[in-house]
């Protein structure tokens, strides 16, 4: 579905304000952040939410992103990343660069420290748990290695059993199913409903492939709600799996 400027907007604002706040993003702040009307914008919001991009999750509330909303995103954010810059302005003035060049050195320091290459697969774990909030996991070896369930779970979408039961699910079957489909992609993204398992759960999955001492495919990434910072997860992620590989090579 082919948006219009304005439209890309709108949309990744609400993804990124969403992300931010866990709270549906309403017009009015949407107006002020485009500075136009509030009807032009619930004029585009409509069409939007037409298009199924992003849904109303009760009436005269503010709108949030639907799993489609957030696959647009990542494949904008994956292919034509200057595109989401380019507009980004009109939603924050704060640079999301900085975060990341930290992000990425610690990961560095973690990596590098590191004698033995399943500590170093554990450090950059537990570095994504750190950097993202999210719960991180690796295989290391025939294993998977998780972090981070506790800082999964405190987050407002799990505060629904069967969402919890779900990941619960999800994380049960995620080994052998990684095994089995081993995922071609260095990135490998899968949102809400894509998921192989716990398609209920309302996960996004993000993992980077590596190659390891234990396998030529090994993975690393973290787990977390639908409701991400895309652009700084994408990239931790990326990173993770690159200086993993560069440093378990030279081990």
């Amino acid at each position: 579905m082919s948006l219009t400027e304005r439209q890309e907007g709108i949309l990744f604002a609400i993804i990124e304000e969403y992300a931010e706040l866990a709270a549906p993003v309403g017009s009015v702040t949407l107006a002020k952040l485009f500075q136009v009307s509030s009807a032009t914008i619930r004029a585009e919001m409509a069409r939007l939410e037409e298009y199924g991009y992003i849904a109303q999750p009760h009436t005269s509330a503010g709108r949030v992103p639907t799993d489609a909303g957030y696959r647009y995103y990542v494949n904008t954010l994956s292919e034509q990343p200057g595109r989401v810059e380019s507009l980004r302005h009109t939603i924050s003035e704060n640079s999301q660069d900085k975060p990341i060049e930290r992000g990425n050195r610690v990961l560095e320091v973690r990596i590098s420290s590191q004698s033995r290459a399943d500590f170093a697969i554990r450090g950059a774990v537990d570095s994504l748990v750190e950097l993202t909030g999210n719960l991180g996991l690796a295989t290391i070896g025939d294993q998977l290695y998780i972090s981070g369930i506790a800082r999964l779970f405190t987050q407002p979408e799990f505060y629904d059993v069967q969402r919890v039961q779900a990941v619960a699910k999800l994380l049960d079957n995620l080994e052998p199913w990684l095994r089995e489909a081993a995922p071609g992609q260095a990135l490998n993204i899968f949102i809400g409903q894509e998921n192989p398992i716990g398609k209920t759960s309302g996960v996004a999955l993000i993992i980077s492939r590596f190659r390891s001492p234990y396998s030529d495919r090994s993975y690393i990434g973290i787990l977390g709600p639908t409701r991400q910072n895309y652009a700084k997860v994408m990239s931790l992620v990326r990173r993770a799996g690159v200086m993993l590989e560069e440093a378990l090579t030279l081990k």
